[in-house]
């Protein structure tokens, strides 16, 4: 059991991620009383796409390569189409979420972000949601997809868009109250 202002929760991503998908946990998780780090492959910063266009940038804490997952308490993965899509040919990325998976730690992926869950191999028999387009792609890694604004299925928590974050981000405090899950094997 964790209590959330005691919380260090990772945020990661790249260039193109959904801005509200980013900014909002970020600010949820913090104002809860979390601390947040914001990682990625490089230093420096990354940007959202915003209605079609690059949105606003944030800067990284740290880098992907000097990320452990015994320092953090919860991931949270942001969608967008461009950041989960990068992010899932990345081999330490994948491993990364890979292993905080099989840390039993809350993991919670929204909108896209599902496509490393897949990439990952760690959906299979699991109940996920995610963005309608990537439906049969959960479908085909084994998941059981489900058109809800969140899903649990032992501290994996899922979301399908930006009007889902409410509930998302209270999922994710609620499991990090939780604390760490045995997952059973699916």
């Amino acid at each position: 059991m964790t209590a959330i202002q005691n919380a260090r929760i990772a945020i990661l991503s790249t260039d193109g991620f959904e801005k509200s998908e980013l900014f909002e946990p970020r600010r949820q998780l913090a104002a809860a009383g979390a601390k947040v780090t914001i990682i990625s492959l490089e230093t420096g910063s990354i940007k959202s796409w915003d209605d079609g266009d690059w949105g606003e940038a944030v800067d990284v804490d740290m880098t992907l390569a000097d990320a452990q997952v015994a320092d953090f308490d919860a991931l949270v993965l942001p969608g967008g189409q461009i950041n989960p899509d990068l992010l899932r040919v990345e081999d330490d990325a994948v491993s990364f979420v890979r292993d905080f998976f099989n840390s039993g730690k809350p993991l919670a992926a929204i909108c896209h972000a599902p496509w490393l869950l897949v990439e990952a191999d760690v959906i299979k028999g699991r109940n996920v949601t995610s963005y309608p387009s990537i439906r049969t792609d959960v479908k085909n890694a084994g998941g059981i997809w489900e058109d809800s604004e969140v899903v649990v299925d032992q501290a994996l928590i899922t979301s399908r868009n930006p009007d889902d974050l409410d509930a998302f981000c209270a999922k994710i405090i609620e499991e990090v109250r939780e604390g760490r899950h045995q997952r059973e094997a699916a």
